[in-house]
């Protein structure tokens, strides 16, 4: 690692202060009240020492896009700081025969996009409950996608009630809300505009809906002009992703 821990500590308290004084001020041009909207770490290949500092600065919630290595960073963590009240999130696409991997660590899975997959996580959390490895359903978000890009995961919008009206029926899932990445060369505003309208109209029929995760480092006060509860930071919070590979 370059530097000590200290100096590392130093630097990721001035990009806190930093990403939450940008979150201030778009709720502030939005009128809304800070409070509403949650910073979500996305930690993906950093260590879980940085996770370590960033709990001990006061974040709760983190991020992670794969299962393996969220599943090993989660059990450091534990290890490092045993009382650490933290979250663990997964954001990433999710094969469906990592379910049973996932609920072992992740506190909530954002990137929920078919029935098939739904179904997995059900039945995983189930067994696991039923081993006494975990005590509580599992929190979902569904992703929605904007462009239709297979690669980038999510539920074409018009797909949209039909999915949730299933996973509304499933016993050991919650749904919490909407998920959804912006396309890349677009305009964010207008992108974030129409995820917005998506989710009032989804709302009407399941009011309990309260999450709406959209906005990155990039694009996040975007994001909170429209209505958006959780903003997911990597970089401008931990750093350039090559940063991960110090020793």
């Amino acid at each position: 690692m370059t530097g000590t821990a200290g100096e590392r500590k130093a630097q990721l308290r001035a990009a806190l202060e930093s990403v939450r004084a940008r979150v201030d001020r778009a709720c502030l041009a939005a009128g809304r009240d800070p409070g509403e909207v949650r910073l979500l770490a996305v930690t993906k290949t950093f260590p879980a020492s940085d996770v370590a500092l960033l709990s001990d600065l006061g974040l709760r919630d983190f991020a992670e896009n794969k299962d393996q290595e969220a599943g090993a960073k989660a059990a450091e963590l534990a290890s490092l700081r045993p009382d650490a009240d933290v979250r663990w999130h997964m954001v990433g696409r999710l094969q469906r025969n990592k379910a049973r991997t996932v609920v072992r660590w992740a506190d909530e899975v954002q990137s929920v996009d078919s029935v098939r997959l739904a179904t997995a996580l059900d039945r995983a959390v189930a067994t696991a409950r039923e081993r006494g490895s975990r005590t509580r359903p599992l929190d979902v978000l569904v992703q929605v996608s904007l462009d239709d890009a297979p690669h980038r995961g999510g539920c074409p919008e018009e797909e949209l009630p039909e999915l949730v009206s299933k996973i509304t029926q499933l016993n050991e899932l919650r749904v919490r809300g909407v998920m959804t990445v912006a396309p890349y060369g677009v305009d964010h505003s207008a992108t974030f505009a129409r995820f917005a309208r998506i989710y009032r109209r989804l709302r009407e029929d399941y009011p309990n809906l309260d999450e709406v995760s959209a906005g990155m480092s990039g694009d996040l006060e975007a994001a909170v002009a429209h209505g958006s509860t959780c903003v997911r930071v990597g970089t401008a919070l931990l750093g350039g992703r090559e940063l991960a590979s110090r020793e």
